[in-house]
This record gives structure tokens, C-alpha cells and sequence, in this order.
């Protein structure tokens, strides 16, 4: 008869549990990566006051004034003009494919409605997807041009009184947060749930004991894989159909672009994530691990793509690392879309990179597939 309690039998569960964890090698990668990833993350990428936003200088003047205009607001580490006199119609085009943050509009005369004791205004139209992303740009506007046009009038302060600053949130006016996030939910959505369900698609065959069933069947491995990962094409456009209509009834979102082109977008998304699933599903041994590798993806996915946090905010080696995650490129497009009514060629760029991720998660499945069960 067994004791009540026995240190000897504790210390051998002990021993047992120990041995067997150190043997899943993935679960205890796991357990010291998503810490240390959370950390680095958080500490080093993560920035609520984003600076050195990208922008766009329509002035076709090279006075005093405009060239003190343009010079504070780069000091001011907010602005970075990386587009100078470009047209009206070209900048326009930018704030939509999303290159620029902002477009500056100096009028030419500038100078001579200064020194004639006229208002001029200075324009400026901020993409206003993102209210947290150019809040603090936008607040600081003003205040940076008068101080402009003080150093260049010190001899007469009254004409800084003399500049009118006229802001624009373009797309989202009244700074609307729902506006960004439920649209961007979308794709949060659709990546947890496409990738955690395939990726559990070839270990539960195994942990069935129906893998051998399968690798018997006169099925090649593409066949094999389209067969896995095509009905959930299905429910991933039913989670479609669900989050738009929420969003457009509950939410009252804003859609101005158009449907068949968001449709062809999320569709090429969704397979992309199925595919990845798939992957995932031929490395993992366990459904468990699988469960483990999603989450590993997810969460700087999650972090990076510009979701949770303003994307431009981050230093430009986690912008670089965040274009590796087929979700930046899917929350550039549906907000686009939505948003600011883009067309093919606005969102070509960011749908190319879908289509690429689509065939390299294939390939890497394909060449991952094992024939046999050992």
C-alpha cells in the first residue's frame, strides 16, 4: 500500500515531465521566443507618436517664406519631404496609394501677399486613415509655420498673426477610430482563424491514425493540398460577408471604392493564409504544435503589420520585418479601398505581394509534403 504523499514518487513525475519537455524542442522554443519577441517588440518598435512621417510639397515658389516653411517643419522631426513640386494631381495620388502621409500646398504667391499684408493660407491634407498616426503632425502645424514666418519677419511679429493654416483630414474627417479599426479587423480576423484551422490539417490525419488512408490514395501532393485548403475558402468568405455587413450597419463605415475589387483582394488573402496553414500543418507533429506555430506568427504579425500601432511610428528595420506578413499588405489594400475609394492601380503593388505570398507558401508546402509516415 502507497503512502499519502511520497517524495520519491514527485521528484520521478518531476524527472519525467522535465525529460519529456526538453524533448519537445518547438514547445520549448516557444516558451523563451514569445517573451523575448514581446519584449523587443514592445520596447524597440512599438511608438504611439510617430515621426518623420513621409510627405508632399506642391509649391512651385522658392521665396524666403516657403523655404522657412519647409525647412521648420523637417527640424520639427514630424515631416520628411520626400516628394518636392510635385503636381496637385500627383500628390493626390500618392496620399491614396499611401507613399505620402501628407501633401504640403504653398501657394506661388506667397511672398507678395505677405509683404502686401494679406492672409495666405498653407494648406496641408493628412491622411487621416489612421487618426493616431498624424494627430500629433497635425496639432503641431500650426504652431511650427507661425514660428516660420516669425523668424523670417523679426522685424515685424505681426506676421505670423497674418498665415491661416487650413488642415484637411482626408478620408476619415472627424478622426473616427472605428473607421480604421473595423476594416482592419477584417484581415486580423481572417489570418487567426484561416491559419489556425489549416494548420491543423495534415496532424490531426496523423493523430487519427487516417494518414496512412490518405498517402494511399492515387492523389498527388498538390492535389492533396488544394483538397485540404479549398473548403475553407468557403468559410473564409462567409467571415467576410459577416465583418462587412457589421461594419457597414453597425459600425456605419464608409465604402467608397469597389466591391469586386475588394472581393479579388481578400480572396488572393485568404489563400495566401490557407496556404501558410498548410505549411505550418507539415511541420508540426502535433496539433499542439501547430496550435503553438500560429500564435508564434500571429502575434508580430499582429504587432508589425500597422493593425495595433501606427505603422510609419515604427524604426524602418521593423517596417522592413513587417512587409514579411501578408497582413500589412491586406490592411493597405481593404483600407484603401474602403477608405479612399482606390482602384487596380493604387493597390496593384500591395495585391502582387499577396500573389507572392500565395505561390511561395505553396511552394514551401509542396517541397515540405512527405509521402511516407516516417
Amino acid at each position: 500500500m502507497t503512502g499519502f504523499f511520497s517524495l520519491t514518487r514527485l521528484w520521478a513525475m518531476f524527472l519525467k515531465e522535465f525529460v519529456q519537455m526538453r524533448r519537445d524542442r518547438l514547445t520549448f522554443g516557444m516558451m523563451l521566443g514569445i517573451p523575448i519577441m514581446q519584449l523587443v517588440l514592445f520596447g524597440y518598435a512599438i511608438n504611439n507618436d510617430p515621426r518623420d512621417l513621409p510627405a508632399a510639397l506642391v509649391a512651385t515658389g522658392n521665396d524666403p517664406y516657403t523655404r522657412a516653411i519647409v525647412q521648420a517643419l523637417e527640424v520639427s522631426d514630424y515631416y520628411r519631404f520626400t516628394e518636392l513640386g510635385v503636381s496637385a494631381q500627383d500628390a493626390d495620388r500618392m496620399l491614396v496609394r499611401g507613399d505620402v502621409a501628407f501633401v504640403v500646398t504653398i501657394p506661388s504667391d506667397l511672398a507678395i501677399r505677405m509683404q502686401r499684408g494679406d492672409k495666405p493660407q498653407l494648406l496641408v491634407e493628412a491622411d487621416a486613415t489612421d487618426p493616431a498616426s498624424a494627430g500629433a503632425a497635425i496639432s503641431a502645424l500650426p504652431e511650427i509655420a507661425r514660428q516660420a514666418f516669425a523668424r523670417v519677419n523679426m522685424t515685424r511679429p505681426e506676421a505670423q498673426e497674418g498665415l491661416e493654416v487650413v488642415v484637411h483630414r482626408r478620408y476619415n474627417p472627424e478622426a473616427i477610430s472605428q473607421y480604421n479599426v473595423v476594416p482592419g479587423l477584417l484581415g486580423v480576423i481572417l489570418q487567426l482563424t484561416m491559419v489556425m484551422m489549416t494548420a491543423m490539417a495534415l496532424t490531426r490525419e496523423y493523430e487519427r491514425g487516417t494518414m496512412e488512408n490518405l498517402l494511399a490514395m492515387p492523389a498527388t501532393p498538390a492535389e492533396i493540398m488544394l483538397g485540404k485548403v479549398l473548403p475553407y475558402l468557403g468559410v473564409g468568405a462567409v467571415q467576410v460577408v459577416v465583418v462587412l455587413t457589421a461594419g457597414r450597419f453597425l459600425f456605419d463605415i464608409p465604402f467608397v471604392g469597389s466591391i469586386s475589387l475588394l472581393l479579388t483582394t481578400t480572396i488572393i488573402f485568404v489563400l495566401a493564409l490557407v496556404l501558410l496553414g498548410y505549411f505550418i500543418s507539415t511541420v508540426a507533429k502535433t496539433q499542439m504544435q501547430a496550435m503553438q506555430m500560429t500564435f508564434f506568427f500571429f502575434l508580430p504579425s499582429l504587432l508589425l503589420s500597422g493593425f495595433m500601432f501606427p505603422f510609419r511610428g515604427m524604426p524602418e528595420w521593423a517596417q522592413a520585418l513587417g512587409e514579411f506578413f501578408p497582413l500589412t499588405h491586406f490592411l493597405r489594400v481593404i483600407r484603401g479601398i474602403m477608405l479612399k475609394g482606390a482602384q487596380w492601380p493604387d493597390v496593384a503593388v500591395e495585391s502582387y505581394a499577396l500573389v507572392a505570398f500565395v505561390f511561395g507558401f505553396a511552394l514551401l508546402a509542396l517541397l515540405r509534403f512527405k509521402r511516407t509516415l516516417d
